[in-house]
């Protein structure tokens, strides 16, 4: 009884804090310190009870980030589906890993359907993939595929007596691409990042020179990776480019597209944006970011390179946790411990949160909500355009804004910080921002279903105000 009173009781709070996501401000802002001395974290270290429970919970939730409020614009994520939370919830509730069949029967036939389906929609063939904890771990997946395909006796010898490899990424590229060169012994002076133009793309001439400069000094061009959607600038770098590259050099071709790769449910955007990802050795791409699935989701997918990733991911010796997988580890396919072929021992039900929003949804509804995205980011950037207290600081690519506050060099970064935290510490929005060549600019993502052309017009009306003020204009 106590079980079904506390969960009635915290469904109520669940209520009440849902049908208030988009009123008021989004944030209640308190400094940290005070923050502190609201929570009372240091209280009732031996035992706090049930009051002091929900008393905790109450806070967390009025002073958490609203993030489905149309004032959060300021990471590629908002508030998430419905569905998925229901799933979330029910994954909760279950507390159990998908590492086996015998703990996690129903999700590991939901991950291998999603699998199924986003290989046939992305258009892998003899493929395979797996969900992860996001596109950074899947990024270091797919060099470790990639480094362990290059070199066979990797595995069991390690790097240190084999020929020098070298990974190549845009400048732009994430920092999770640095990480992975560290994490597998690579070493980021062997991972070459490479610059790129006016766009933002990664410059393919410069990529091509890199290449023939590092196998003239006997290296290994191992592992190459584009960016659908580059974090800051949202830039695409070309596919088409990178294959024919990969078709010379014949190395592993990688596309981060855990921002971008939503464009993947649109044919429209699939061709402007992601023409010929058919052709590229692996993919990631972040479900709970641009189509709003709970935190986290992910997909990492291998096309046309079967048994990759139980050789890469998998011991020699498992047969005391994945009994009925041991036999078939080398194929996907036919694993059902899908830990088997995981890094991951223990394993987070995500595929029912992933599950449950396509089924709600379908690539239908989503291909509509990304391209109502590209149309509002359209509409935004017109805005800026036309100002007089605006300007673009670098030109629009895809999904991301990138703009600020017309004013004197000398004072316009500190201005422009200045509105963007006023309008924070205000609780009326809270938006990214970012360097250029000095500059410091806002970087406006409009990722929420929910946001409409008078959403935008407030927003930039609220930041001009802002402006203007502080200015004293």
């Amino acid at each position: 009884m106590e079980a079904e009173q506390m969960i009635n009781d915290i469904a109520d709070l669940i209520k009440a804090y849902l049908s208030g996501q988009g009123q008021n401000n989004f944030i209640q802002y308190k400094d940290p310190g005070e923050l502190r001395e609201i929570l009372k974290l240091d209280d009732y270290n031996d035992g706090a009870g049930w009051p002091r429970i929900f008393t905790w919970i109450e806070k967390y939730l009025t002073y958490s980030v609203k993030t489905n409020h149309k004032g959060f614009v300021n990471r590629m994520w908002v508030g998430a589906n419905l569905p998925s939370i229901l799933g979330e919830m029910v994954a909760a509730v279950s507390n159990t890993s998908s590492c086996t069949y015998e703990s996690a029967p129903v999700s590991t036939l939901m991950e291998k359907y999603m699998i199924r389906q986003m290989l046939d929609l992305v258009g892998f063939r003899n493929g395979e993939g797996q969900m992860t904890t996001g596109s950074s771990n899947a990024n270091m997946l797919a060099m470790m595929a990639a480094r362990n395909q290059s070199l066979p006796t990797v595995k069991t010898r390690g790097i240190f007596t084999q020929q020098d490899m070298i990974g190549f990424v845009s400048a732009d590229a994430h920092y999770s691409m640095e990480k992975a060169a560290n994490i597998l012994g690579l070493g980021t002076d062997h991972l070459i990042k490479i610059p790129v133009n006016g766009l933002g793309e990664m410059d393919m001439n410069l990529l091509k020179e890199n290449l023939e400069k590092a196998i003239e000094k006997g290296a290994l061009p191992f592992f190459v990776a584009g960016t659908a959607g580059t974090t800051v600038r949202g830039a695409y770098d070309s596919i088409k480019d990178l294959v024919r590259l990969k078709k010379k050099f014949n190395f592993w071709l990688h596309i981060d597209g855990a921002w971008g790769g939503a464009v993947l449910v649109s044919e429209p955007l699939r061709k402007l944006y992601m023409d010929g990802i058919e052709q590229v050795d692996s993919l990631t791409w972040d479900f709970h970011k641009m189509l709003g699935t709970s935190l986290m989701c992910n997909i990492f997918m291998i096309n046309n390179r079967p048994h990759t990733l139980g050789k890469v991911c998998s011991s020699d010796d498992e047969s005391y946790l994945f009994h009925d997988s041991q036999n078939n580890k080398k194929n996907i396919n036919e694993v059902h411990d899908l830990g088997a072929v995981s890094l991951q021992c223990g394993r987070r039900v995500d595929s029912l949160k992933w599950f449950l929003d396509w089924k709600y949804f379908g690539k239908k509804e989503f291909g509509r909500r990304v391209e109502q995205s590209l149309e509002l980011c359209r509409y935004a950037e017109a805005i800026v355009k036309e100002s007089d207290f605006l300007e673009l600081v670098l030109p629009r690519n895809s999904f991301n804004i990138c703009f600020r506050y017309k004013a004197r060099e000398s004072v316009a970064n500190k201005l422009n910080l200045a509105i963007r935290d006023t309008l924070y510490h205000d609780g009326k929005s809270l938006v990214g921002y970012a360097y250029f060549e000095g500059k410091l600019f806002l970087r406006l993502l409009l990722a929420g279903s929910d946001l409409t052309c008078e959403d935008i017009d407030q927003y930039f009306l609220d930041f001009i105000e802002t402006g203007n003020s502080l200015a004293q204009i």
